[in-house]
């Protein structure tokens, strides 16, 4: 087994990593860290767990440390801290010869961090050694990235074939992706809150990263534009989006469905892959978060409302789970492919 560690451990995506591990195959949860107000104290009285399943017994006990790498008995550890702290503490932990798989921002769009969605681009990883060379230390931070750009780039990924010139995409985002706290229940009950800050710039940004192409130096970004606006609606967990695009190609709408009925991850070894990566829906009114948002553990993205239309147009709506597949769980996918490349 593994030793992992989980930074920003007591938090919403933290718990999730929890959640996630605690019987994971290949990594054993031997530290969970968090703000000095929590260490030393007993996870399971500090952690006020929120999620759907019981807090696992094999940590309730577990003394929480300090986010530093001496207090942290780890080979890797995942991420789940703020981006204003991560940016120090994950480097910190990177120069001790530990491995960073982080959902924090922070690394997403440095030039030698691998953005990683292992469906994606696995040959990205290579830039782990490009990493080391340049900083000069012995372990390596990859990243994933935001929640709503994982979920659209794996249904661009198949797309491609088709020659992409420009997306646009209109987002509803679930609550937990603000957090525990973040949004009162006064500022979202009945309402649709329409901005989520940065998050536009984030899917505008990253799409084009993670579908650039490596050159062995580097990624050059992919040819085309995103152009994203996003929106907070009253949704606990499952982000929905509805994205429409333009092609060279003009498939028709069952080309279209047929490159995402075929699309094969190629991950079936790894233990948090989901048998499909992509299932669609025929029915008239799905993908929708309460029916859909578990499909695959939590893994799968679904889509939807698949259709053509006037100037190269490709439409459909896709959903997937903002704090599994989109957090947490493509995390522990990315470690997952670093132990399979021999990286872990």
């Amino acid at each position: 087994m593994i030793k992992a560690g989980i930074l920003g451990a007591t938090g919403n995506v933290g718990q999730r990593f929890v959640q996630l591990l605690a019987d994971h195959p290949w990594f054993e949860i031997t530290a969970l860290a968090a703000s000095e107000r929590s260490a030393g104290k007993p996870y399971g009285e500090v952690a006020k767990w929120k999620l759907e399943t019981d807090l696992p017994e094999s940590v309730k006990d577990l003394t929480v440390v300090p986010t530093d790498p001496k207090k942290v008995d780890a080979d890797i550890v995942f991420s789940a801290l703020p981006a204003e702290l991560a940016t120090g503490i994950e480097s910190d932990f990177a120069k001790a010869g530990v491995v960073v798989c982080s959902n924090a921002s922070s690394h997403r769009m440095e030039k030698d961090v691998p953005l990683m969605i292992p469906e994606v681009n696995p040959e990205h990883l290579a830039l782990i050694d490009i990493q080391k060379k340049n900083r000069g230390w012995d372990g390596c931070i990859v990243t994933n990235p935001n929640c709503s750009t994982i979920m659209m780039v794996m249904t661009l990924k198949p797309l491609m074939q088709f020659g992409i010139k420009n997306i646009h995409v209109a987002t509803l985002q679930a609550i937990s992706g603000a957090g525990y706290d973040g949004i009162p229940s006064m500022a979202i009950l009945d309402n649709v809150i329409p901005y989520i800050g940065k998050e536009e710039e984030k899917m505008e940004s990253e799409a084009l990263k993670l579908l650039g192409t490596f050159d062995g130096s580097g990624v050059k970004n992919a040819p085309f534009w995103v152009s994203a606006a996003c929106h907070r609606v009253m949704v606990m967990d499952g982000h929905t989006m509805s994205i429409w695009l333009r092609s060279e190609k003009n498939p028709t709408a069952e080309e279209v469905k047929d490159a995402f009925l075929k699309f094969d991850s190629g991950l079936s070894d790894l233990p948090t892959s989901p048998k499909k990566a992509l299932i669609v829906r025929e029915e008239p009114d799905r993908p929708q978060p309460r029916m859909d948002r578990d499909q695959g553990r939590g893994m799968s993205v679904s889509i939807g409302r698949i259709r053509s239309g006037h100037d190269n147009a490709i439409k459909y709506v896709c959903m997937g789970h903002n704090t599994i597949r989109g957090a947490a769980g493509a995390s522990i996918l990315n470690a997952e492919l670093l132990k399979k490349k021999g990286y872990l």
